[in-house]
């Protein structure tokens, strides 16, 4: 990561409609390294680019690792990354606070982008065998706005409710803490303060659910097109 932590994020003019959107009162927050991500993000909306810095070191690495998953390239994963923070630069001026954390915003652009990336890939045959979207492609699904990216709305676009209420609160906990904020299962223990053994069952077991209700989803609309 030394060689992305690195790069130069070039300085993109303030235009006026981002100006009077972004949010002063948050924007007026001293800038610091540790300041949360809604104020940093408030920050890059003014053209800000040392809070775009303080961004990247916090999410880089988190972001290279999701692409990977999806894409299975450490060449691409990286191209992504720069094309996100530079996708961040121009559009955080649409990040609203009052629909999905920062954290929350940032990681779910980086699931759909690099969902879209290998779907590209694929159809320029980059890869030997065509793979079927991971657990990750079917849990965020499709975005319909860039500014709400919250587990509620990702999870209504891809008619999920009732899956997500027929698991148990440690199980949807988990999974939205992994696909919708980017912990790992080792962080997720931490937070919910559970063994990592038990985190481990609650995503696996809650993954199994979701994979088999939207098997048994997919056959339905199948069934109905075949009528």
């Amino acid at each position: 990561m030394s060689d992305l932590a690195a790069t130069r994020f070039p300085v993109l003019p303030l235009s006026k409609e981002i100006a009077d959107r972004t949010p002063i009162s948050i924007q007026h927050f001293p800038l610091k390294p540790e300041a949360c991500d809604e104020v940093l993000l408030a920050h890059v909306a003014g053209g800000d680019q040392e809070a775009l810095g303080y961004l990247f070191q916090r999410y880089g690495r988190l972001l290279r690792s999701i692409a990977v998953r999806i894409l299975g390239d450490g060449s691409e994963a990286e191209d992504l990354v720069q094309d996100l923070f530079l996708f961040i630069h121009r559009k955080s001026v649409i990040f609203d606070p009052s629909k999905s954390s920062g954290r929350s915003w940032i990681v779910q652009m980086a699931y759909h982008r690099a969902i879209s990336r290998r779907r590209y890939l694929v159809t320029r045959q980059f890869y030997k065998h065509e793979d079927v979207d991971g657990a990750g492609g079917q849990v965020v699904g499709v975005a319909t706005t860039e500014n709400d990216y919250s587990a509620e709305a990702v999870f209504g676009r891809n008619g999920l409710e009732k899956v997500m209420e027929a698991l148990t609160d440690d199980q949807r906990k988990t999974l939205q803490l992994h696909f919708f904020e980017g912990y790992t299962l080792a962080e997720i223990s931490e937070k919910l303060g559970q063994p990592h053994g038990n985190v481990r069952h609650h995503y696996y077991r809650g993954l199994a659910q979701l994979r088999k209700q939207m098997s048994e989803s997919n056959v339905r609309i199948a069934e109905r097109h075949g009528k």
